[in-house]
């Protein structure tokens, strides 16, 4: 019983791990890692200058791909002995001066630098790039990967890209200049002369519509223990990024390791069939369809596991399609039925009255007057809406438009109109009424069966 426990403690703690630290794994985007490999093998082995955007949103793999490249790449002889990687995040390096400090020390030229004068900044990456050449003029390649392009864009003059630009057009020195950036104008921030300076390579990075077969096989990719010749195989790749000798680069230092689990064969394939079995359910591909109708990227469903595998324990140890579905569940609460559910009763009378409205008039606009002359009517035959005064309802009526569910058809106030006449539109759907109307705590029935039927 006490080596059960272990193991699924094991196998927590594993399945955390792989799903926040592993920063190499691309799964999918197949011409887009060909793409900027063929970019940065074609700067280190030929020489050539070049300059790449990705653009996608955030938490779609932009910058897995480039760590996955990167680590591709750690096989290449010729691209470890020639390249240098220079690594800049525009929310750390927040203005040229400091960029172009972090580059020196990169490029490891403090010394060569130090003490020196330069007239313009121009001047001093020139240098640098100088100082990398060797005795028969074969330089050293850069790569510049530029985190949060969009920032550097904010720069006084865009001095940093403008140079940078420059040198990948002119043939100075062989560099490569990789932009990362979730702004899809980000083009247009650029200023005229560094816009022209430019190649326009754009890749675009968005989460693959993948089928939805292929969404069920990666949550039984994430959930899953792989073999131990698996682990020993991810592990070398993870090792051979100790080449990258930049100090910037810090998701090597921290990389996931599988190699130090060390799993019970038995526990492992009970572990793997009982997940087959789980993603197999009707239940779970249920709930797994609603997840990918919600959000088809990769780091959502990683984040939705994680929560998931949070949740194993040595009396519950294995993850069931309750479990799934009850954690689904949060993903699909509407805020405007939660905001609904806590209104006073008289608020959501006046709401029921509101939908009685719409319904007959076909969502006509609707002032103050009209909806308490129909709650009024309701009121005379109700037991717990009577004597209600009219200020009171009033208020009641102000205060669904301060939250917004209801809103006001004129943006500046109609001038001498009085607030009872003024007109305004429903927020909401009926769906959302009739459900906050199921799930009100303690709600008179003849209220519920008003909001049913507006014939009283």
């Amino acid at each position: 019983m006490h080596d059960s426990v272990q193991e699924l403690i094991k196998t927590r703690r594993f399945l955390k791990e792989r799903l926040q630290r592993d920063y190499s794994t691309l799964r999918g985007y197949e011409a887009e890692r060909s793409n900027v490999r063929q970019l940065l093998q074609r700067t280190a082995e030929m020489g050539e200058s070049n300059s790449l955007l990705l653009i996608g949103p955030r938490g779609a793999g932009k910058t897995t791909l480039i760590n996955a490249v990167l680590t591709d790449l750690m096989e290449n002889k010729s691209f470890v002995d020639n390249t240098l990687i220079v690594h800049l995040d525009g929310n750390l390096h927040t203005d040229d001066r400091i960029a172009l400090k972090s580059i020196t020390v990169q490029m490891r030229l403090e010394n060569a630098a130090d003490g020196k004068v330069f007239g313009s900044f121009a001047e001093n990456l020139a240098f640098l790039l100088q100082c990398l050449k060797a005795g028969d003029k074969k330089s050293k390649s850069v790569v510049f990967v530029l985190e949060e392009f969009d920032l550097f864009c904010t720069h006084h003059n865009q001095t940093l890209l403008y140079n940078l630009f420059d040198v990948s057009q002119s043939a100075q020195a062989p560099i490569c200049v990789l932009g990362v950036t979730c702004r899809l104008d980000v083009i247009e921030l650029l200023e005229k002369r560094v816009k022209s300076r430019f190649s326009h390579r754009q890749v675009f990075l968005f989460p693959s519509a993948r089928k939805f077969e292929e969404y069920v096989a990666l949550f039984q990719q994430l959930m899953s223990i792989p073999s131990s010749k698996e682990l020993q195989a991810a592990a070398d790749r993870v090792d051979s990024l100790q080449l990258l000798k930049s100090e910037a680069f810090t998701f090597q230092r921290n990389h996931f390791d599988g190699v130090e689990y060390n799993f019970d064969k038995k526990h492992m394939e009970n572990w793997n069939k009982q997940i087959v079995k789980l993603s197999k359910s009707a239940a779970a591909q249920k709930t797994l369809q609603m997840l990918y109708d919600f959000d088809i990227s990769e780091a959502f469903l990683k984040t939705f596991i994680f929560r998931l595998v949070a949740q194993l324990k040595p009396e519950a140890p294995h993850i069931t399609a309750e479990q799934l579905t009850a954690l689904a569940a949060q993903y699909e609460c509407d805020d405007k039925v939660e905001l609904l559910c806590g209104l006073s009763v008289l608020e959501l009378c006046l709401i029921i009255a509101i939908k009685h409205h719409s319904s007959i008039y076909d969502r006509d606009p609707f002032n103050f007057e009209i909806i308490f002359a129909r709650f009024s009517k309701f009121a005379k035959v109700s037991s717990t809406m009577q004597g209600v005064e009219r200020a009171v309802v009033l208020k009641a009526f102000e205060h669904l438009r301060i939250i917004e569910l209801i809103m006001p058809l004129s943006s500046s106030g109609m001038g001498k109109l009085q607030k009872e006449f003024e007109m305004h539109k429903l927020a909401l759907t009926y769906g959302q009424i009739q459900h906050a109307v199921q799930r009100y705590q303690a709600l008179p029935t003849e209220v519920a069966q008003w909001a049913q039927s507006s014939l009283i």
